[in-house]
């Protein structure tokens, strides 16, 4: 690996996310502004490793494969603890994570034909829904806002699930052709 400032912010968001799943699950408000705080950051670290790969030509085989992974790590941990602690249902949680799944196999698909899956509008406008998801539902559990909080946290959770399912439809209607006829016999 090349040890470039974007693979440090990349690596050090993939070591927070245990950091930010401890003071998710610890008691006390101090934690639970901490677990906001971390996981704002790491999910503002990937605009920043991002752009200062692209800016300082620092693009990397390493950064391409660990970053879109850190992101992805980082919003599953989330997700899955909000099961845990009862902020979420487990099936829209199934749903944007087999998303996950299903579009990261077939770029992985896609490049052993030698083509190349690039993120689109709508994906990234499901990664800034699956953001803001994670942090409404950790700021209302500091600043709590009663039957709004819940009214809101519900329209993010549809948003986010929405997303998930049209970028993810969208992705493979990109690479349909990879399906095609002649395409394996399985």
């Amino acid at each position: 690996m090349t040890w470039t400032i974007p693979n440090q912010i990349t690596v050090a968001r993939i070591l927070a996310i245990p950091l930010f799943m401890y003071f998710l699950f610890a008691q006390g408000t101090v934690f639970k502004i901490l677990a906001l705080a971390i996981f704002a950051l790491a999910a503002l670290s990937d605009a920043v490793d991002g752009y200062l790969a692209r800016s300082l030509k620092q693009v990397t085989p390493f950064g391409r494969f660990a970053d879109p992974i850190a992101d992805k790590i980082l919003v599953a941990a989330a997700l899955v603890s909000f099961v845990q602690l009862d902020e979420l249902t487990a099936t829209p949680v199934v749903v944007i994570l087999a998303r996950e799944f299903l579009v990261t196999g077939l770029r992985i698909l896609a490049v052993a034909e030698g083509q190349v899956i690039s993120a689109s509008a709508l994906g990234k406008a499901k990664t800034i829904s699956h953001v803001g998801l994670v942090l409404f539902i950790l700021a209302t559990r500091y600043f709590g806002m009663g039957p709004v909080g819940f009214a809101l946290k519900d329209a993010f959770l549809y948003l986010a699930v929405a997303l998930a399912v049209i970028s993810g439809g969208e992705y493979f209607w990109r690479a349909r052709s990879l399906f095609g006829p002649g395409r394996g016999s399985s």
